[in-house]
């Protein structure tokens, strides 16, 4: 007769294997960098991702493995892992990590919440080729310009002209500092 014991360990194999990874050094995530300014005392500091898409319009997204790390004063090192692709019906479209003071403490990102964020983009499209610039809805401002951009995440960083290498596919990505 079997124990117990073993005839529950591969439901619980099955279930580790379903559940989140854990919180990790910010380095181990799929996106890392520094936060830095002044967010006041006793910040409550995430991380979310935003932008627009299509078809999709908005996305608002903190549910995202995450971890944020104090180094010192005004000072914070984190780790962000993007989705698979941002939503189920996403084609393509721009985003951005941002960080922000999640004030009321409920994880999400809200409207009047300090944020800051930087000039690097998240591409994401589902095929490789080109893709239309994208404008904020309602014809406003450009948000990137037209580009070729690989299937799956792109990191484009706006303080530099469209090249063979920005954007690039954003396997890892290091060196994303937002700041205040």
């Amino acid at each position: 007769m079997r124990s117990p014991a073993l005839l529950l360990l591969p439901l619980t194999l099955t279930l580790a294997a379903c559940g989140s990874r854990g919180v990790q050094a910010p380095d181990a995530y799929d996106l890392s960098g520094t936060i830095g300014g002044n967010w006041g005392t006793d910040a409550r500091l995430r991380l979310a991702l935003v932008g627009t898409g299509f078809p999709d319009v908005l996305t608002n997204d903190g549910n995202q493995a995450q971890n944020v790390v104090s180094t010192g004063v005004n000072a914070w090192n984190f780790g962000f892992d993007l989705p698979d692709r941002p939503s189920l019906t996403s084609l393509f479209g721009a985003y951005q990590v941002v960080a922000y003071n999640d004030a009321n403490n409920t994880g999400t990102y809200e409207v009047g919440e300090t944020f800051a964020r930087n000039k690097q983009w998240l591409i994401y499209s589902t095929i490789s080729g080109n893709v239309p610039a994208i404008t904020l809805p309602g014809g406003g401002e450009e948000i990137t310009p037209a580009m070729t951009v690989s299937a799956g995440w792109n990191l484009y960083d706006r303080n530099f002209p469209l090249s063979d290498t920005n954007p690039r596919p954003a396997g890892k990505v290091t060196g994303y500092d937002i700041s205040r």
